[in-house]
C-alpha cells in the first residue's frame, strides 16, 4: 500500500465534502460492519471511512431523517434526565413592626 497516496485520496475525499460535520451510512464490511446505520461525523473522519469502504455520504433525505430522529431522541433524553421543575410562590408576611 502507497501510504502516500492513501493519504492523498484522504485530503481529495476531505474537501469535496461540505463544510462541518457530514452525516455518513455505513456498508457492509467483511469484518462484520452493518450497512444502513446514520451517523454524524467530522470531514476528516468521514473521508477516511468513505476511502476505506466503510461508508458513504447519506443522501438529503437520510440525512434530514437521521437528524430528525437525533433530535427527537436528543429531547426524550432531556425530559427524562432533567429534574422536575418546581415553582414557587411568594407571599407577603407582616414585619416586625406588624406592617405589611
Amino acid at each position: 500500500m502507497d501510504v502516500k497516496a492513501y493519504y492523498q485520496k484522504i485530503r481529495e475525499v476531505e474537501n469535496q465534502l461540505p463544510a462541518g460535520d457530514v452525516v455518513i451510512v455505513s456498508l457492509d464490511t467483511p469484518d462484520g460492519g452493518r450497512a444502513g446505520r446514520a451517523m454524524e461525523a467530522g470531514r476528516r473522519l468521514a473521508a477516511k471511512m468513505i476511502v476505506d469502504g466503510r461508508a458513504r455520504v447519506a443522501t438529503p433525505e437520510e440525512a434530514g431523517a437521521f437528524r430528525k430522529s437525533e433530535g427527537a431522541a436528543q429531547a426524550e433524553l432531556f425530559a427524562r434526565t432533567s429534574p422536575p421543575r418546581m415553582s414557587f410562590s411568594l407571599a407577603k408576611t407582616e414585619d416586625r413592626n406588624g406592617t405589611v
